[in-house]
């Protein structure tokens, strides 16, 4: 069974990575890249709070300078689960 997961980076020159995440979720993903690409557009902080763990603020001049990436990437979930239970295993 193969799942797939979704990568956002932003890189900074300045500062080095800002941002490094991986959403399993497609729709949350989306509305994180919708978040950002409006921000940009439209020169705002980005800032975002989910409530618990996990906070971002990045001023849009630092924002506006650096380099975003996305991706995805398949992940066998099968091999995630060998790879546990042999570890259990061998510990």
């Amino acid at each position: 069974m193969n799942k797939t997961t979704f990568k956002i980076k932003i890189l900074s020159d300045k500062f080095g990575e800002l941002l490094n995440e991986v959403f399993i979720d497609e729709t949350q993903f989306k509305i994180f890249l919708d978040m950002i690409h409006g921000c940009l557009e439209l020169e705002n902080d980005l800032r975002f709070f989910n409530g618990r763990t996990f906070l971002i603020n990045i001023p849009f001049r630092f924002l506006s300078d650096s380099i975003i990436v996305t991706g995805t990437q398949e992940i066998d979930m099968m091999d995630q689960v060998k790879s546990k239970i042999e570890s259990l295993i061998t510990n």
